[in-house]
């Protein structure tokens, strides 16, 4: 540790003002913000990242950041922040967060991490800020949702067409029959308007016959 004291001559005289018996520097760090945000809005989310200035390695991988954003016309009182929980540069806002059409702007600092006990800092100033907008859903055109539910449904019900008239074709064959009656030959006959057609003929023959 150091020992830092405040010392000033008034009317000839040295007096000490002010001492730190015991200062670390390790414990009073206060960093430059970071740097450079910028930011990248898409319809699922809004990714954002910046970079710090004049850290040292061994600081810049414990870093913790702090992420405050706003609706651009409303005040940085009522912003969200949000504590990020890794040291890397960046960060993604789920897009469920934002209100589409509405413009953004973000802003970030940083300090040592909390859970470091060789080092201790304060809060760094803010960042500039960086200004973003939530991109909206594509809309599919209505004509192009029409054409895919047609092709959707044209499939199963030209299947079951095909199919109805199969089963169709399937018992009219069962009740197709041809009957001989001397050296006429009588016609298939199908089911159900030919069959009772030709029962009908059969009664009569039977009993002119007789």
């Amino acid at each position: 540790g150091y020992r830092v004291s405040l010392q000033g001559n008034f009317f000839g005289r040295n007096h000490t003002y002010m001492t730190f018996p015991e200062y670390n520097p390790r414990k009073h760090i206060k960093l430059d913000p970071p740097l450079n945000i910028q930011s990248n809005a898409t319809a699922s989310k809004c990714q954002i990242w910046w970079s710090v200035w004049n850290v040292p390695w061994y600081l810049a991988e414990i870093l913790q950041y702090e992420l405050q954003y706003k609706e651009y016309s409303m005040s940085w009182e009522v912003a969200l922040n949000k504590t990020l929980p890794s040291s890397l540069p960046q960060v993604e806002i789920e897009a469920t967060e934002l209100r589409s059409g509405t413009a953004y702007v973000a802003r970030v600092r940083c300090k040592v991490s909390e859970n470091e006990d060789s080092y201790h800092s304060q809060w760094s100033e803010w960042s500039q800020t960086t200004v973003f907008h939530r991109a909206d859903v594509p809309k599919v055109s209505e004509n192009i949702l029409n054409t895919k539910t047609m092709q959707y449904l044209f499939i199963p019900l030209s299947f079951g067409t095909l199919l109805y008239l199969f089963w169709n074709c399937k018992l009219s064959s069962r009740y197709c029959c041809f009957l001989t009656l001397g050296q006429k030959v009588l016609p298939a006959l199908t089911f159900p308007r030919q069959l009772l057609s030709f029962s009908h003929s059969i009664v009569c023959t039977t009993g002119i016959l007789r």
